[in-house]
């Protein structure tokens, strides 16, 4: 366990701060660039994917935090669950953490990643990649796992 909680701080600590720098460029210094297919243009969202739930803009940043709060206390009471998944906490919990400062820091989450090519896709940023990332490192997991149990059972039968 104690190897898993060192690189699971380790990933987060990394993923943390690369995405809070690259923000605070897009926020204070200017990095906007427009290109053919993306463009890095600085956004706030002020709710969550998509912009959803925005109404809340000032209580979401609380919201968040209790339910970080609640999957902290899940994760103490069910080590396993941690073990068995670890990096995606890890990178789950850096993009969430990150997502919830700029909230305090800024009003909103900085965005920047801009799709226009063929189609407009929503603003991101490195932190929501990463809890994309988390998700489906878990569904790959749960369906490699539920693929073994599967044959397990019909070893057994």
């Amino acid at each position: 366990m104690k190897k898993e909680l060192k690189i699971a701080i380790t990933i987060f600590i990394v993923v943390f701060i690369i995405d809070q720098v690259v923000k605070f460029g897009f926020a204070n210094l200017s990095w906007d660039v427009d290109g053919p297919y993306m463009s890095l243009k600085l956004a706030y969202n002020y709710g969550v994917a998509f912009s959803m739930f925005s109404f809340l803009e000032h209580n979401l940043k609380y919201i968040q935090l209790v339910i970080i709060l609640i999957a902290t206390l899940y994760l103490f009471k069910n080590k396993n669950v941690f073990k068995e998944y670890y990096i995606a906490i890890a990178l789950l919990y850096a993009g969430g953490l990150s997502n919830i400062l700029d909230r305090f820091t800024y009003g909103g989450v900085v965005d920047y990643f801009y799709w226009h090519h063929w189609f407009e896709f929503a603003i991101f940023n490195i932190a929501d990649v990463m809890i994309d990332l988390a998700v489906v490192i878990i569904i790959f997991k749960q369906i490699k796992q539920s693929r073994e149990e599967k044959k397990q059972n019909e070893i057994k039968s």
